[in-house]
């Protein structure tokens, strides 16, 4: 072929020994064959270009060179099978150590040749370097075309073994001015986790990453930012733990634990480039960082990166919603809330409204009493727009009757709580009729008709919210439980909580074995109460020490929970005339919210007996 550019002949340094592959049969010594004139057509200048240097500079073509040059142009033509074949004469592991000594021997010299000089017959040249590398490429190519990729990863491997025997401290610079080395190298660098990760070979991948990151190779910002969010795409959904290599643990305590913290620590840095416009803003990197962050519970995090977005990728209604979501996910509903009323406020009034950001404002507010107007006035703009769908509506009508029971059980005037509870129930009855299948939706309706003493209804709902849910929800037997205590059936409700005490989870079984001990007071059994109280301090400290890592949620939850179990037994033992012991649950509760105003309350009336004592004391003395 080279010939044939050139008008000169030259011969192969050994005979091709292949089979009747198209490199034999197209080409032989002496130049071209039959089918010269349709293969001229088809050469492209830039080919013709690299075929004269090649000759300039090596002065002879041997027989790898030229199957490298052919097997080029069958991978150019879509010859995969072809390609194959012809790279596969090309003795790969016999030009190794030659190839490995042109490379260390040209960052010696740190000099580009010049077209004048000579080289030796026994010396590679780099442009042969790099052609060699180009074949390897390409035949891994070719291979995974044909569907073997396994065995293409394994050739790619190949140059990154070659290459990186000969620079073990990386790529130096200027090293591809005058070759396609570093461009081979990195074309390989990129190719090599992606075929393993083809071939579901998923550690093999997330080391060629790696191997990628950890030395200097001169890799372009671009280039380089796509090999790290590869590289957290898939620590974070590939399902394969791979801790780092003991070579690469070089920040000791600091060093990540397991997949997650070695995605989250890559995404840091993409973000921290996406700051500084090193690379483009890619969403791509925040959907990974949200997804990262959320899945460990570093909700606060995810908010401070959302605040470093550059403005013009959000605009503001999506930004202050990502953010309330953030701060919502993290327990921080005050924040949110006042987030969601930007987005509601008078700079958005003439942009189109952000429906997301009213549910969710409605869905706050519903579980927060002193927020009930607010979550009406929420309710109240999704219903008034018209591009709402049917289950955005039927969640809306939701919020909005749970909005106007807590406002009505807020109520001074009884015409007022009235009011509020027929507008309740009337929203609760028509989201029903949108989405009767919501077991939320039915527990809600529980909820309020037992609020409002409609114990057949509340009974009704409560059953049938449970049915649905098939008896696993803390709630919904807590709820029966409540609705049927509420017709003195105390016995008929404790053996529902110890039904429900088997199928709760940790938080709702606490909440249960609270529940139980009120009702065995209202049985009049202070010593079975007592007990029960035991049982669940006991188990609130052993969740306390042995599980460490809980949501603010769950934490909150606990403490809230402690503090009434030792404000209920402070109450038994107030009524069985045990004074000190109860001050002493009572200092316990204080240990732990020192400002609630039960606590206080309770402490007073500790104190009254004593204050009379001491009035009566007082009299004797004064007579």
């Amino acid at each position: 072929m080279l010939c044939a550019c050139s008008g000169e002949q030259f011969k192969f340094e050994d005979a091709p020994r292949s089979p009747e592959s198209l490199a034999t049969r197209d080409f032989s010594a002496s130049g071209l064959s039959s089918r010269t004139g349709d293969w001229e057509s088809k050469f492209e200048d830039t080919q013709v270009d690299e075929a004269e240097s090649t000759l300039r500079d090596a002065l002879s073509l041997n027989y790898e060179e030229a199957r490298a040059l052919l097997g080029r142009l069958e991978y150019q033509r879509g010859n995969f099978d072809a390609a194959f074949q012809v790279f596969h004469g090309i003795d790969i592991r016999g030009l190794t150590p030659r190839m490995t000594k042109a490379i260390v021997e040209r960052t010696w010299q740190r000099k580009p040749r010049t077209k004048g000089d000579i080289i030796s017959t026994q010396e590679m040249s780099m442009h042969s370097v790099s052609l060699l590398l180009e074949a390897i490429l390409l035949k891994a190519k070719s291979l995974d075309e044909l569907g073997r990729t396994r065995e293409a990863a394994n050739e790619c491997k190949t140059i990154l073994d070659t290459v990186e025997s000969a620079l073990p401290n990386g790529m130096p610079e200027g090293i591809g001015e005058d070759c396609k080395l570093q461009e081979m190298f990195h074309k390989a660098l990129e190719l090599l986790p992606k075929l393993w990760t083809k071939a579901g070979c998923l550690d093999e991948s997330i080391a060629a990453y790696r191997r990628a990151l950890v030395r200097p190779w001169n890799l372009d910002p671009r280039r380089l930012a796509s090999v790290q969010k590869d590289l957290a795409a898939i620590l974070l959904y590939g399902g394969v733990e791979t801790s780092l290599p003991p070579q690469l643990q070089v920040w000791g305590a600091t060093t990540p634990k397991n997949n997650i913290e070695e995605a989250i620590l890559l995404l840091f840095i993409l973000m921290r480039k996406v700051a500084s416009r090193e690379i483009d803003w890619d969403p791509e990197i925040m959907d990974h960082l949200a997804y990262a962050l959320t899945i460990s519970g570093q909700f606060e995090f995810l908010a401070e990166y959302v605040e470093q977005a550059l403005p013009g990728v959000y605009n503001r209604a999506e930004r202050w919603y990502f953010l309330a979501l953030c701060y919502s996910a993290a327990g921080q509903n005050e924040a949110t809330l006042n987030l969601l009323k930007k987005v509601s406020g008078c700079s958005e009034a003439k942009h189109k409204p952000h429906l997301p950001s009213f549910l969710l404002g409605a869905k706050l507010c519903s579980q927060d009493p002193k927020h009930a107007h607010e979550g009406i006035n929420f309710a109240r703009k999704v219903i008034s727009s018209h591009d709402q769908t049917k289950h955005f509506m039927g969640e809306t009508h939701k919020f909005l009757g749970i909005c106007y029971g807590n406002a009505a059980r807020a109520c001074v005037l009884d015409s007022e709580r009235v009011a509020l509870q027929t507008d309740s129930l009337n929203s609760l009855n028509q989201a029903s009729l949108i989405g009767h299948k919501d077991p939320e939706l039915i527990f809600s309706l529980a909820l309020e008709n037992a609020v409002q003493r409609n114990l057949d209804a509340a009974f009704s709902n409560a059953i049938m919210y449970s049915d649905m849910v098939a008896g696993s929800s803390g709630r919904g037997w807590k709820l029966l439980a409540l609705v049927v205590s509420a017709e003195q059936r105390f016995k008929d409700a404790e053996t529902i909580v110890d039904l429900a005490l088997d199928e709760a989870g940790r938080i709702d079984q606490l909440e249960l074995l609270r529940l139980k001990a009120v009702l065995q007071i209202a049985q009049e059994q202070p010593k079975q109460a007592i007990e029960t109280y035991r049982i669940l301090l006991a188990l609130i400290q052993a969740q306390r020490e042995f599980q460490a890592k809980k949501f603010h949620s769950e934490v909150s939850a606990e403490r809230n929970l402690e503090t009434q179990t030792w404000q209920d037994l402070a109450n038994i033992y107030t009524k069985l005339g045990l004074w000190s012991d109860a001050e002493i649950c009572l200092d316990k509760a204080k240990s732990i919210e020192f400002y609630s105003s039960r606590s206080w309350h309770k402490t007073g009336w500790i104190l009254v007996p004593l204050v009379e004592k001491v009035c009566v004391s007082m009299l004797f003395i004064s007579l």
